[in-house]
C-alpha cells in the first residue's frame, strides 16, 4: 500500500512548551485512521500543523511524497488536503449555501468569469450530510451545533478533498445525526477518500476505522488497531490512570 500522508520527526514548541514531540506517523491511501489521546495530547495542534495553520519548528510533512512544509494553508488545500474545526468556522456574513459553494470556486479569476456556476453541485453537499433545503439561506448563526457541524463537514467536502481532517465531528450531534454521518464517510471512503479522525466518542469511532494511532503529552504512543491500541497498557494509563 501508498502513503499518501506521512510525518516525520515532527516537533512544535508553544513557548516551554512541547505540543508535538517527535511525531512520526504515516497513512495509507483510502485508508480511515483514528487518532486518539486525552485532552491536551496534541491530536488537534497535529490538524493545524499539516493543514500549515502553525510552522513546525522541525520536521516534515508530506502529501503523495511531495514536502508540504513551509507552503501557506490555501496551496495545502488545493493539493487535497483539508480539515474540520471542534468549534465551527462559518463565514457569519454569507448565508449556509454559499459558505459551502465556497470550496467549489475556480483556482483561476478567469475560469470564474467565463463559467456559469452551478448551485446543484453546493445543494447536492448540503442534501448529503443532512443539511435541510430550508436551511440553506439561512445564517450560519441560526443553525443548531448539530447543523453547524453537519456545515463544517460539507464545506470541507466541498474542497475535493483526497484526505480529510476531521476533528470532533460527531460533537453535538444525535445518534442518528452519528449515523448518517458515519454512512457518508464509509460512502466517501469507496470513492478513495482518506480520512484521519480525532473524537472522543469512542464508541462511534471504532467501527469507522482501519486503525488507530494513540498519543499523550504530544508523543507517540503506540499504533495498531482499535482494540490493540485500547488494550496498551500506557494508553489505559493514559485515559484511565490505570
Amino acid at each position: 500500500m501508498t502513503f499518501i500522508l506521512e510525518l516525520e520527526h515532527v516537533v512544535k514548541r508553544f513557548g516551554g512548551l512541547v505540543a508535538t514531540n517527535d511525531m512520526t506517523f504515516a497513512v495509507y491511501k483510502g485508508e480511515s485512521l483514528g487518532l486518539i489521546g486525552p485532552n491536551g495530547a496534541g491530536k488537534t495542534t497535529i490538524f493545524s500543523l499539516i493543514m500549515g495553520e502553525h510552522k513546525v519548528d522541525s520536521g516534515s510533512i508530506r502529501l503523495h511524497g511531495e514536502e508540504l512544509t513551509g507552503l501557506p494553508t490555501h496551496k495545502r488545500i488545493r493539493r487535497g488536503i483539508a480539515r474540520t474545526y471542534q468549534v465551527p468556522r462559518p463565514f457569519a456574513d454569507m448565508d449556509v449555501l454559499a459558505n459551502i459553494e465556497v470550496g467549489l470556486m475556480p483556482d483561476s479569476l478567469i475560469e470564474m468569469l467565463v463559467s456559469p456556476f452551478d448551485h446543484a453541485e453546493g445543494r447536492a453537499i448540503a442534501r448529503s450530510v443532512g443539511l435541510a433545503e430550508a436551511d440553506l439561506h439561512r445564517d450560519p448563526a441560526e443553525l443548531s451545533m448539530g447543523d453547524l457541524r453537519k456545515l463544517e463537514l460539507a464545506r470541507t467536502l466541498a474542497t475535493r478533498p483526497e484526505v480529510m481532517l476531521l476533528d470532533e465531528v460527531f460533537a453535538g450531534l444525535t445518534s442518528g445525526e452519528i449515523a448518517q454521518i458515519s454512512g457518508l464517510l464509509k460512502e466517501k471512503r469507496q470513492d478513495g477518500l482518506t480520512y484521519v479522525i480525532v473524537s472522543h466518542d469512542l464508541r462511534s469511532l471504532e467501527p469507522l476505522i482501519d486503525r488507530a494511532i494513540a498519543m499523550t503529552q504530544g508523543t507517540f504512543v503506540c499504533a495498531g488497531s482499535y482494540q490493540e491500541v485500547m488494550n496498551d497498557k500506557a494508553v489505559r494509563m493514559a485515559y484511565l490512570g490505570h
